[in-house]
């Protein structure tokens, strides 16, 4: 695809009269910033940033391309997906929108078609799309029920290597919380150590859920292993899991990195019930994501009934309490949302309008970038930096209004200083996985 400029070919090059999300810049550049954006002039120098200066400030002497005030953005973390299961709407489908019936189709789909062939299939187009949209980090989360923890494990891993210079690959073991006690979990721990990954899981309101909580503290510190949790996502006000899985951390004195998705019924709680929750939740330093495209679609489903709230977190109320917050694309094309291209820029999209994060933007752009990149300790992968790589993207658009109005499907993606092919796959290449 095209895209609204031309870069020059050579190994150094100037992006003029650019303007830059302020939040999305390492360092402070003395710049003024009206609405959270900067105008500046960027420097490429052999696939790395060598200045970000004033406008006109740069060497007369090398090429440019005048970007006419569009935007540049660092490359995009989409921190909560679902690679493994991606891309199996039209083999089996979600036959009323409800959440019952994502988790039943999606089991029926996992335990007939989900070969390592399979799975590989759909996890190499999945980031074919992420990449051609500008994604340059990726965690996903993968269904890891026995036996298919074996298969899918090794997959990824293979996948990881394969795509290292491409995307950097992060992967979450998900399974049944209420299995934490069967000889399974410490199969798995032993896997998710040797295959470099996270353990996971979907909280639920057991009667002895503190005990189950310890147990999983306890093995991942033996281990390791940074958590990232599926937690409360439903609409019932009876399941608030999230302030026990800040009390576990805390009680058990957890050292790693801790992560909750979700978090739907927060937004059902009394106010008195969620400031005590989100100010735990900040005590004990747990990240949160949103995954509003996914949650809007779930949340509130009922047969002929119009729904009548959104289905996300308090987004805002964690993000005021010090909560490190983020947004992320979820499922694609499977079951638990129908739609979707692990597009970043989409998610920003809907999650300003689904979550109001305008009024102002100024600080929206860290949502996709900054944030989601502390939270999976990879903090260089979120901005713009003196010395970083040239993995940018760039945008025609120059304002807010502009940039959220429209999908941006001319935007340019330039990895260590260069353009990339930004061709989507084909989805008649999913076809021969459709006949099953």
């Amino acid at each position: 695809m095209t895209g609204f400029v031309t870069l020059p070919e050579a190994p150094s090059f100037v992006l003029a009269n650019a303007t830059l999300p302020a939040i999305c810049l390492a360092k402070a550049t003395g710049l003024d910033a009206r609405e959270g954006l900067i105008s500046a002039d960027i420097t490429i120098e052999n696939g790395r940033i060598g200045a970000i200066t004033a406008p006109g400030a740069t060497p007369a002497a090398l090429p440019a391309t005048d970007l006419r005030g569009g935007m540049v953005w660092p490359t995009f973390t989409d921190m909560h997906t679902h690679i493994d299961k991606g891309h199996i709407w039209e083999r089996r489908r979600n036959p009323d929108g409800t959440f019952m019936g994502a988790l039943e189709n999606v089991r029926a789909d996992r335990e007939a078609n989900w070969s390592a062939d399979d799975v590989a299939a759909r996890m190499e187009f999945s980031l074919k799309c992420a990449y051609a949209h500008g994604t340059g980090l990726l965690r996903t989360h993968i269904d890891s029920l026995p036996p298919q923890h074996e298969i899918s494990f090794e997959v990824f891993s293979d996948i990881r290597d394969k795509w290292a210079d491409r995307i950097e690959l992060q992967a979450v073991a998900l399974f049944a919380i209420d299995m934490i006690f069967e000889p399974f979990f410490d199969d798995l721990v032993a896997l998710l150590k040797r295959r470099n990954g996270l353990i996971g899981g979907v909280t639920q309101m057991l009667p002895d859920l503190d005990a189950r909580l310890d147990r999983l503290f306890q093995a991942a510190g033996d281990a390791g292993l940074d958590i990232d949790l599926h937690v409360d996502e439903t609409e019932d006000r009876e399941v608030l899991t999230l302030g026990r899985i800040a009390e576990a951390k805390l009680r058990n004195r957890f050292e790693g990195a801790v992560t909750v998705g979700h978090c739907c019924s927060l937004a059902r709680q009394d106010e008195d019930t969620a400031k005590r929750t989100i100010d735990r939740v900040a005590e004990a330093e747990i990240a949160v994501v949103s995954l509003p495209m996914c949650n809007m679609y779930l949340q509130d489903r009922h047969a002929g009934v119009t729904p009548r709230w959104r289905g996300v977190t308090l987004f805002k109320e964690l993000a005021a309490a010090g909560v490190k917050t983020a947004v992320a694309s979820d499922n694609t094309r499977d079951p638990f949302y129908a739609y979707g291209d692990l597009d970043p820029v989409e998610v920003i999209r809907e999650a300003v309008r689904i979550l109001q994060l305008d009024h102002p933007l100024d600080e929206t752009p860290r949502i996709i970038t900054r944030t989601p990149a502390e939270i999976l300790g990879r903090p260089e992968r979120g901005v713009i930096a003196k010395g970083g790589p040239a993995d940018l993207v760039l945008f025609s658009a120059r304002r807010w209004s502009e940039f959220l109005s429209r999908p941006q499907a001319d935007r340019i993606v330039m990895r260590n200083g260069m353009g990339i092919d930004r061709s989507l796959p084909d989805y008649r290449e999913l076809d021969p996985l459709m006949d099953k």
